[in-house]
């Protein structure tokens, strides 16, 4: 380890047994009994984790609410051993390491004694942020994603940090932010984009795209929000030690001045207080004080879709977004920031004036376009795979069979049946049906091909690999409910 973790760095690496026959009388005959023995101590453990992060986090509600414009001044003592815990065993075991070269089974081999010693560490002022290190991941549209893999010790005290933060923040945070929020997802921003449309007067939807949002967003204006709310100095410390840390890539480092790292176990929470003063709180007072009509706001982290009755009212609004994200050190991607008509009466009118049919936009991975009902009227707000995401998954799926080519039939099916599922886990909701069934038929003929290569006299008909097909791809269903009627339920008021 770096920076001040020599110390634990060799409590991490269990001692190897001089000789196998010298091993204890206890560890000969433990076998399987001590495996569950070890299961058994972990559950207890993560158990007492849980339970501290509840206790901690009431008192912080508590806190909250008894002073709801007031500075939090008493947070760090929140962050116990028995909460570092917790964070560990919430981080993903299989997690690529960071620069410290430390897996999660690494740490965990001395657990108590790394957990103590880092947490002498954070209240004594002697923790110190390692570089995260960059890795580059393909984009949907052939662009490259950057992101930071933090030290294990770093994710630790980041899940730490934001289990106590949380509560506070969502006691700020508003209604149609859905981004990173502890019980709301994806689909519930999707379900309220398309319950807003339909139940009210929106005709115009505005797309608009925040460029490079993690990578410019300013970090003076970042601490100052943060602020607003939190008074006690460490935690702002901490903080500000995981913004400077830096980055490593190719053994060079990098100093960063602006931005935070995707990927880092505590980005999406400063990416939602950044945005809550500078967009959310901002775009429900314009909604308020200059909305002439009918005007919904759906954010997912830095996506946002705004929706206007008046195409005055988002011309306006538009134009003051500009402005207000400018003075924030943010600006908005010129070819990704659209303006279009949409909803109940889009196509009708698009008609009359020989337009052709409304465009479409897309969010959180689904095209939205203009649909009418099954029997042919009515107005239906339309749902399906972003093509450049199908393009995208069906690409890696195709790179992978290639590596596997050789394994075992059985293992390929079993891996493709898994991707389908999780492909249909999230995109199978109504008016999808046709592109899942497009996405198991195109996986289809990539596996007979592959099944095809792996000889040059292979004997697989078509007949044969149905029954593959059969018994391994599960067939396309509709998985999700109607918008309307998921968000009826989750808002039964």
């Amino acid at each position: 380890m770096m920076n001040g973790t020599k110390k634990s760095h060799s409590s991490i690496v269990p001692a190897k047994p001089a000789n196998k026959a010298e091993q204890s009388a206890a560890e000969s005959v433990e076998g399987s009994d001590g495996t569950k023995r070890n299961a058994e101590l972990q559950s207890t453990v993560r158990t007492q984790g849980r339970e501290a992060v509840s206790q901690a986090q009431d008192r912080i509600r508590e806190a909250v609410h008894g002073n709801k414009k007031e500075k939090l001044t008493a947070l760090l003592h929140h962050v116990s051993v028995d909460v570092l815990r917790w964070a560990f065993f919430s981080l993903k075991k299989q997690a690529s390491p960071g620069v410290d070269g430390l897996t999660w089974a690494d740490y965990a081999a001395d657990l108590d004694l790394n957990l103590a010693d880092l947490h002498a560490r954070v209240h004594s002022g002697a923790y110190r942020a390692l570089p995260s290190r960059r890795r580059y991941i393909p984009k949907a549209d052939g662009k490259q994603r950057p992101l930071g893999i933090a030290a294990l010790e770093d994710k630790v005290v980041q899940a730490a940090v934001v289990a106590i933060l949380t509560p506070i923040y969502e006691a700020e945070f508003l209604g149609f932010s859905y981004g990173f929020r502890p019980g709301r997802n994806q689909h519930d921003a999707l379900d309220a984009l398309a319950y807003g449309i339909n139940a009210r007067k929106i005709n115009w939807i505005l797309d608009a795209d925040i460029a490079r949002f993690f990578d410019t967003l300013r970090r003076e204006w970042l601490v100052k929000f943060i602020e607003h709310r939190i008074g006690d100095r460490r935690i702002i410390r901490l903080i500000q030690k995981w913004l400077k840390a830096g980055v490593l890539e190719e053994g060079q480092l990098i100093e960063t001045t602006e931005g935070t790292p995707q990927g880092s176990v505590i980005s999406p929470l400063l990416a939602n207080v950044y945005l809550h003063y500078v967009y959310d709180l901002w775009a429900a007072q314009w909604r308020s004080r200059h909305a002439k009509g009918d005007m919904i706001i759906v954010r997912y982290a830095d996506d946002q879709i705004v929706g206007f009755q008046h195409r005055s009212d988002a011309e306006h609004f538009l134009n003051d977004l500009k402005e207000r994200l400018v003075a924030f050190a943010l600006g908005l991607h010129p070819e990704k920031t659209r303006l279009i008509e949409f909803g109940r009466y889009a196509a009708e009118r698009r008609m009359g004036r020989g337009q052709g049919k409304p465009e479409t936009f897309d969010f959180l991975g689904l095209t939205h376009y203009c649909s009418t009902g099954k029997d042919g009227t009515g107005f239906q707000i339309g749902r399906k795979t972003q093509r450049k995401r199908m393009r995208a998954k069906l690409h890696e799926i195709k790179e992978t069979l290639r590596r596997r080519r050789q394994l075992p039939i059985d293992e390929q099916g079993q891996y493709l049946g898994s991707v389908i599922r999780g492909h249909f886990a999230y995109f199978a909701v109504p008016t999808n049906g046709r592109l899942l069934s497009a996405f198991r038929y195109h996986i289809s003929i990539m596996w007979i091909q592959s099944l095809r290569r792996r000889s040059q006299r292979h004997r697989l008909t078509w007949e044969r690999m149905c029954c593959l097909i059969e018994r391994f791809l599960p067939p396309p269903r509709v998985l999700h409910p109607w918008p309307d009627q998921r968000f009826r339920v989750t808002h039964s008021r």
